[in-house]
């Protein structure tokens, strides 16, 4: 089976579940977005939420979605950057203990915190402090680390720092892999639109967005943004929550609804979305069974809190797998 390396911001996911949205009116957090906050923002956060238990997890966009890879027996690694506390600890831990290969680096600053609020209607928003996580630069990267991988998933929370996406995909492409990317938040495409569009142009196989962030990279709705990115890169796919996905590839075209789940809260669908689409196209599936299968695994997360999917999650997952490898 290939094998894929992921880098990304590493961040704990601390999950607090709120009773109404009246916080986020009250700290002007937008609701569905991901806003980067500092230090004394989070010392903040913790006084008023103090009173929520809230729960901890290794998290981060790339990272979740290389754990759900090495879920299904994926070879996996994972590039980013810790503190050394016990969040990093916390972190470290957690990719080990999923048989993921880790190529971390202990910065100055604390470990990255993404704090998620779930709203009552399932819905997140990220007030994220990257701590550590940012001084990851590219004199971390190597082209031995990549040595035996074949495919680089990238996150799009890292392309504030250019220098170093730049560089990932350099090696990359320098090897003959295939490069996917998640493009993250709209806010984010939006700071970085000229840039995100000429790296996908330059080096990118795979895009993966939802509608505000296809909406936010191409000026169009979601339909004409599924088609305008088709021609920057070989596969984009476009991941319209409730209603289902679509992805393009040349002239083929491929959709999938969303599966009948309970939803709790939607921390890591669409990163869970792509561990289930990569798995089937690195496994040589043709893209209905691929999308269909990222519907599943996206499906399956928003049933419980958190980006982390159960073991019984897990079974019924490889369950519902069989009928995709005939």
């Amino acid at each position: 089976m290939k094998r894929i390396i992921g880098i990304g911001n590493a961040l704990v996911d601390v999950l607090i579940k709120l009773e109404s949205d009246h916080f986020l009116d009250e700290y002007n957090i937008p609701k569905g977005s991901m806003q980067l906050v500092d230090k004394d923002f989070v010392k903040l956060l913790t006084i008023v939420t103090n009173s929520i238990q809230p729960q901890l997890a290794s998290g981060g966009s790339a990272s979740n979605t290389i754990h759900g890879l090495a879920r299904l027996g994926v070879q996996t690694s994972y590039i980013g950057k810790i503190g050394n506390d016990d969040f990093g600890k916390i972190f470290s831990e957690d990719l080990k203990k999923n048989n993921i290969s880790p190529i971390l680096f202990y910065g100055n600053d604390e470990t990255g915190r993404a704090i998620t609020f779930i709203s009552p209607d399932s819905e997140r928003t990220f007030a994220t402090y990257l701590g550590a996580a940012v001084e990851l630069n590219a004199d971390d990267l190597n082209s031995s680390q990549f040595d035996g991988y074949d495919l680089l998933h990238l996150e799009g929370y890292l392309v504030f720092n250019h220098d170093l996406i730049e560089r990932a995909l350099k090696i990359a492409k320098g090897k003959g892999m295939l490069i996917s990317i998640d493009l993250a938040s709209y806010n984010v495409v939006d700071s970085n639109k000229d840039f995100l569009q000429r790296i996908i142009k330059e080096y990118v196989d795979i895009v993966f967005a939802n509608e505000d962030e296809a909406k936010s990279l191409t000026g169009l709705e979601p339909e004409w943004a599924l088609r305008a990115i088709a021609r920057l890169c070989e596969i984009v796919v476009v991941k319209f929550g409730a209603k289902g996905s679509a992805v393009k590839r040349g002239n083929e075209l491929a959709r999938a609804s969303a599966i009948k789940a309970n939803a709790v809260d939607t921390t890591g669908a669409g990163d869970l979305y792509a561990s289930g689409f990569l798995y089937g196209l690195i496994n040589g599936w043709n893209l209905d069974k691929c999308v269909k299968f990222g519907s599943i695994t996206a499906g399956k997360v928003v049933e419980t809190i958190g980006a982390k999917i159960s073991d019984q999650g897990w079974k019924e997952i490889i369950d519902l797998m069989e009928p995709f490898k005939n």
